[in-house]
Formats: structure tokens, sequence, C-alpha cells
């Protein structure tokens, strides 16, 4: 029996559906990630699946029971599924411990356990309102996680977090499920938070799902331009760049990523031009005219614009 099954579910805005007929299974320990942009629907379709908001049409499962709505349940929520809002709350003028104590249902060891992967011992002792953004996203992990769940619902975890503590949430994230056994759904705009976590993605597209796959497979091969420009830039495969490179002629992929071609100084490859070079950080990102196609390539070294190169596939 899978852990999670979604099966038709639907709901209705003032003037259109926020959700259109979403169907899909989760197993138990399977990393899923839902991607899309703003208005897709990734909220409203967590929050039906912890209990928070009623569909109009469908059902969701959790082990094979019927997860209730608000409509049908005086407290809403399910008390297995834990949903963590990138809008969440800590009560002030209080003790992190005495916070956490409220939601906790675990033993003593398995508490411990929870804030040593939450990297948030050092603070129980701390005032709640006494601690940083990211220490407090850690918290409302530790306290959404001492409740227990089996399945644990992440809207935008890393949202307005500094690089240090978005290296740190991911590091809790990827050990909850190793140390906790607690199955996770992440829903997140950045790709590299999905691409580098993820079994499977959903992507979503005003409220329909678009394509489900492997970050492999929606990277490589995406279903049409919206699902390719969520996960990073791309060049559709158009006509006159099969005629430059004909080995795209066979290729099964409609849009081909920077990182798939490769630009040399020799003589070896498509004649181009440099049109506008991009300083990223670790690479390049270089806009290339080759022979009249718009092209844009990563290279690791930096280049000048007007500079002729040669660019081949890899």
């Amino acid at each position: 029996m899978s852990l999670l099954n979604v099966s038709g579910i639907s709901k209705k805005g003032n003037e259109d559906y926020f959700l259109k007929n979403i169907n899909f299974i989760q197993e138990t320990s399977e990393k899923l990630a839902i991607a899309g942009g703003t208005g897709a629907g990734k909220t409203t379709l967590l929050r039906i699946i912890a209990g928070l908001e009623q569909p109009d049409a469908g059902e969701v499962l959790f082990e094979g029971a019927r997860v209730k709505g608000p409509l049908e349940k005086l407290l809403p929520g399910h008390p297995q599924i834990g949903y963590l809002s990138q809008n969440f709350e800590l009560r002030n003028n209080y003790h992190v411990e005495e916070l956490l104590q409220m939601a906790n249902k675990l033993s003593e060891a398995d508490a411990s356990l929870v804030y040593q992967v939450c990297r948030i011992e050092h603070l129980l002792n701390r005032w709640s309102d006494e601690i940083s953004g990211g220490e407090r996203q850690r918290i409302a992990f530790a306290k959404t996680l001492v409740a227990a769940p089996k399945l644990l619902l992440l809207d935008e975890p890393f949202s307005n977090l500094d690089a240090i503590h978005r290296t740190i949430l991911k590091s809790v994230i990827d050990d909850i499920e190793t140390q906790l056994n607690t199955t996770c759904i992440l829903v997140s705009h950045d790709p590299a938070d999905l691409l580098s976590w993820a079994d499977q993605v959903i992507v979503l597209n005003e409220g329909k799902v678009v394509q489900r796959d492997s970050p492999g497979e929606i990277y490589k091969h995406p279903v049409n331009e919206y699902a390719a420009a969520l996960f990073g830039k791309f060049n559709p495969v158009s006509p006159g760049l099969i005629h430059l490179f004909p080995a795209l002629a066979n290729d099964v992929r409609r849009f081909i990523r920077p990182n798939d071609f490769q630009i040399k100084r020799d003589n070896n490859g498509v004649q181009s031009k440099v049109q506008l070079s991009r300083f990223m950080g670790a690479y390049y990102e270089v806009e290339i005219d080759a022979s009249g196609q718009q092209v844009t390539v990563l290279s690791d070294y930096e280049l000048k614009e007007g500079e002729t190169v040669y660019l081949s596939l890899k």
C-alpha cells in the first residue's frame, strides 16, 4: 500500500480552478518535489494533502484512509502529516525547549535525536525572540518533527534564508529521512534545491500536472518550454540548430541545456561570435551567435565580446 495517494483533486477559485484533477502516488521514503511558477497551485495542494484546506473534488488517501478536510473536523489537519509553511510562527516569551515540549509526542531519546538532526541543541535554553531567522526555521522544523509525523510537507523552506543558513537547512532535510524515517514532499522555486534532492519531481502549471519524472529526465527532457524554464536556461532545438549540428536530428530532446555545448578556440566546430559573457562565479554564461543562431552556452574561462570561437556538442 502506498503512503500517499492523491486522486482527482480539484479546487476552484473565484473565476478558475486553483487545481485541476491532480493525481499522483508517493511511496514511503520517496523524496518528492513539486515545482511550478507563482500561482501554479503548489501551496494549495500541500494544504489539501495536510487536511488544512477542503478540496472541491477528489480525495487524499494517507496509508489507505481518507484525509478529512477542515469542513469535516473540529481541529483541521492530520495527526501524522506535518505541514511547515513558509510563513510559520513561533510564540515569543518562551524558552525554545518549552515550545518544543508543548508539541512533543516522542520519547526523550527520540526528541534529542530530532534536536541533533535540526542542529538546535545549543538553542534550547534561549528565548524564542532571541534567535536568528535561520535558527527560527530549524526550530520550526523540530517543532513539527517532535509531533511524530510520517509525512512532512515543506513549503518553500529556504525562502528568506542567507547562504549559510540555507546550506545548514539543506543538510537538516537530508538527515530527516535517513535518521528519522520521515517521508518528505518539498516545494521550492529554486531548481538547485529540487534537482539535487528529489527522487521524483512533479511540475505544476495553472493547477495541472504537466510532467512527473526523475530530476535527470525533467532537466534533460522537459515536456515544454514552461517545464524547461523552471530548471534553468535552455536552447530550443530549432531547424537552424539542427542544420548546424546534424546529430540533433536523431536526438529526442526538444531543448538543449547550455552545458551540453562546449566552446573551443581552435578551428574545430561551428565558427561563432561571442555577443555577451557573464561571470557567474564558478563559470561564465556566454551568449553566442553561431552562424545566425542565438545560443546560450557555459564556459570555464572568460571570453571577450566579439571574440571568434568554435562551438560543438559535447
